[in-house]
């Protein structure tokens, strides 16, 4: 797609189709059963976060794995929604996801399809003041941290696991929110991990621990905890994509209000993936800022 004069932020990921459904058993064998219901969604990390961002209303560029088949074109529409527009890296075919929630948890069996037929797309960079990376397409996103960081724009990485990038990707980030799983593949605690992200440079740093919250430390260094919204259990919904709006959205409370501490835009986010549990798959967990306001009005810090 054609590129627009400026960009205010470059998210890099990979595209998923995700069917999430809900249904009290797995069928197997010969067995046949009807879940009690679905949503169809785009999914991947970057993704999800990138549709957060847009539907709070700063749209970024969103580079991707894209493939030509009706997957692909679904999921074009669905960019075209929210005015995304894609900067596809092509592939054979569309990944799909197939997400189940189960009491606050989540089983996913994942299709994907990360052979990419051609080298990443080389895009202009103006005005941007942003880049948001999951560590897919790991040649694009070491290219555009280093490319972003020597203008100057905000580097952010959703480290949710180890990818053959990540130990060279941290030397070139000022955010990086990680979760427990990379923790444990590095053999590290989560303060371990924070003081890895701090010896690489990380300006902000944390590790999200589900139900339990986030540990995390701020712009002087200081480690602190962020408790989740106490939110019934009965209430909650679905979990997946909880982290990928959590990061779509201090990306977005970043862009719109740059002066603030990032205590602020990870309480903002926080109220984000708050409302996402409530919701059944990715699209209708998308949070307005109404949606936001009533969040934080609702529920209050667990204990």
């Amino acid at each position: 797609m054609d590129q627009r004069d400026a960009m205010d932020a470059l998210f890099i990921g990979q595209t998923y189709i995700d069917v999430t459904f809900l249904t009290d058993r797995i069928p197997s064998g010969d067995e046949k059963t009807v879940a009690q219901d679905y949503a169809v969604s785009f999914g991947g990390n970057a993704v999800t976060a990138a549709f957060c961002c847009a539907k709070l209303g700063i749209v970024p560029d969103l580079l991707t794995s894209l493939a030509d088949d009706w997957l692909g074109r679904m999921f074009l529409d669905m960019a075209a929604k929210y005015a995304i527009p894609v900067h596809g890296r092509k592939v054979k075919e569309s990944s799909l996801s197939f997400v189940i929630p189960n009491n606050g948890k989540r089983a996913i069996i994942r299709c994907r399809d990360v052979d990419y037929l051609h080298p990443f797309p080389t895009l202009r960079l103006n005005g941007i003041r942003a880049l948001h990376l999951d560590g897919h397409q790991g040649d694009a996103a070491i290219h555009y941290a280093k490319a972003c960081r020597e203008m100057g724009a905000l580097v952010s990485l959703d480290g949710g696991g180890l990818r053959s990038n990540t130990i060279e990707l941290l030397s070139h980030l000022d955010v990086a929110i990680c979760g427990e799983r990379l923790a444990e593949q590095l053999n590290l605690d989560d303060k371990g991990l924070l003081e890895l992200l701090k010896q690489k440079g990380v300006r902000i740093g944390g590790v999200t621990r589900g139900e339990h919250g986030m540990l995390w430390y701020d712009e002087s260094g200081t480690i602190r905890t962020q408790p989740p919204l106490s939110v019934p259990s009965a209430a909650i919904i679905d979990t997946n994509g909880a982290g990928d709006v959590f990061h779509g959205a201090y990306m977005y409370s970043y862009l719109a209000r740059p002066a603030l501490p990032w205590e602020s835009h990870f309480e903002f986010a926080r109220a984000a993936s708050t409302h996402k549990i409530q919701k059944l798959g990715n699209e209708a967990g998308l949070p307005t800022m109404n949606d936001i306001t009533s969040v934080m009005q609702k529920f209050r810090p667990a204990a």
